[in-house]
Parts: structure tokens; sequence; C-alpha cells
């Protein structure tokens, strides 16, 4: 049985003006992953070397134990993929972009599809080009989840949507989770919609993995601290891998919350961290 659906080995990718190096990440089984960064720290291409849509200079890249350039069409027969662009044929009609992509794969299940063009009251006999954007997400998370796929990857599915629509689909990424020989690598900057949906949590910036770790050991290691500028001084701030000062305040970040209550006492609050917090406190390390 495969514990990893998605393995990257000492990848490397070099362009002009940015590399990945070194690059190890390994995506489990039957959950989901979301995958963050800023504009340019390399999900993107990563993600377009898992997909085989780029090549690394260096290293090894599986997926379901497979070399991905040796065996692409038979992964990809396995992959729900999503991107922000929703580049599908915009002069023809969503019923005909179905019919012809539901010949693509080996495992198209109609049923399924018809369930969710219904679920996300979707137009079969209007032009995609008339679609909202809220509606060419949908009709991308339609025909990725009708190929009875084990693996879906999700490059920015939610970027540019109003709230009600994000929440559509994060409820509809939860729903298929039930089933638990799924696996989802979802990346986004909107770390709201991992607090709801991620299990694991993996980090990148400048072209190297910075975080990896499962939402309960963000919440049981991370921690927000906030109190007065006047409570700081060279010995205090050792206790803090990051900190931020405003005028008269700070908001830090620490992994020692019961020897910062020692030290400060009801001085400061020290709240659980959210990942968005620990997402900036950590670029701020480096």
């Amino acid at each position: 049985m495969i514990e990893h659906v998605v393995e990257l080995k000492n990848v490397n990718k070099h362009y002009k003006d940015f590399s990945i190096e070194d690059l190890n990440l390994n995506i489990k089984k039957g959950f989901v992953t979301g995958f963050v960064g800023r504009n340019g720290a390399g999900k993107s291409t990563t993600i377009e070397m898992i997909m085989n849509l780029t090549r690394p200079n260096s290293g090894e890249v599986k997926v379901f134990g497979l070399d991905i350039e040796d065996y692409e069409t038979t992964i990809k027969d396995r992959i729900g993929y999503v991107d922000a662009a929703n580049n599908y044929m915009e002069n023809f009609k969503l019923k005909d972009i179905i019919k012809y992509v539901s010949r693509t794969y080996s495992n198209w299940d109609k049923d399924t599809c018809n369930y969710y063009i219904e679920t996300f009251n979707l137009p079969l006999n209007k032009k995609l080009k008339d679609f909202s954007t809220g509606m060419r997400a949908k009709v991308s998370i339609a025909i990725a989840l009708s190929h009875n796929a084990e693996l879906f990857i999700m490059d920015e599915p939610t970027t540019g949507l109003d709230p009600v629509v994000r929440r559509e689909i994060i409820d509809t990424l939860r729903e298929l989770m039930i089933n638990e020989d799924k696996t989802i690598l979802f990346s986004t900057h909107i770390t709201e919609d991992l607090e709801k949906l991620a299990d694991y949590v993996v980090m990148i910036d400048d072209g190297k993995i910075i975080l990896n770790e499962s939402k309960n050991e963000l919440a049981e290691n991370y921690f927000i601290v906030r109190g007065n500028n006047e409570l700081l001084d060279r010995d205090t701030e050792t206790y803090f891998s990051s900190i931020n000062k405003d005028g008269i305040n700070f908001e830090a970040l620490t992994t020692h919350p019961n020897e910062v209550e020692n030290v400060f006492g009801n001085s400061v609050v020290i709240e659980p961290i959210k990942i968005d917090d620990l997402l900036y406190h950590l670029k701020e390390e480096k």
C-alpha cells in the first residue's frame, strides 16, 4: 500500500531569476495538504513538475509510486486537476466541453458529472465565455470530480471567488474527503480555506520548504503572544522566534508558551495561532 501519493526527491529547477533547490516533499494518501506561499515562492512551479507540465533539471518526481515522465498518461488518468485559469474552450457550450473531456478519461462517470452540474446549477447550453468567474470555477471542479480520480491537485481554485462560491467549493471538497481513498493537494493563498479543509500545511518560500506539519501539530507547537513593547529587552526577546512591533505593542511567535507565561504572567496575551499568522512570522524569521 502506497503511503505517499506524491514524492519529490532532491528536485532542482532553475530559471534565470528563480530556483527550486533540493526540494523534498511527500504528500500523504487520504489527506488534504494545503500548499501555501507568497506569489513567486515556487508553488505553481512545483505543481507543474508534479503534473509534468515542466521538467526538473534534476531529481525524482513520482506520483502513485510511478515516474511522472515515464507514466504520464496513466498517472493523469487518476488525477483531477484544477487551476485558477479555467481555460477550457471559450466558444463551446458546457455540454459540448463535457462531451469532449469525457473521452479523455477511462473512468468517466456520467452520473457523477450530472450530479455536480445539478448541484452547482450550471447551464449546459450556455457558452463558457458567458460564464462568471465563480461558474467557471465550478465547471473545473465538476469535471475534476467526475472521473473517479484518486488525487486532486488544485492550484488556487478559489482565487477571485466571492465568499459564497468559495464556501460551496470547500464544502464540496470536504464531502469528497469522507472517502479515505481520496487525496487533495490544495495550493492557495487564502488561509481561511486551509483552516476549514487542510489536514497538513506545507509552506514554500524562495523555492524551499520551510514548514511541513499537520494542522494539529501547528495548534500544539505554535502560539501568538501580544503585549506592550516595554516588556521587551535583550533577554525577554529570546523567548520568541519572531517579533513584530508597532508603535506601542508587539506580536510575537513562540513555541514555548509555558515559559512565556512564567516570565510575563498576565502582562501578555497568549493565543492559539492561526495559519495566516504563522505564515507571516515564518517569513519574518528568514
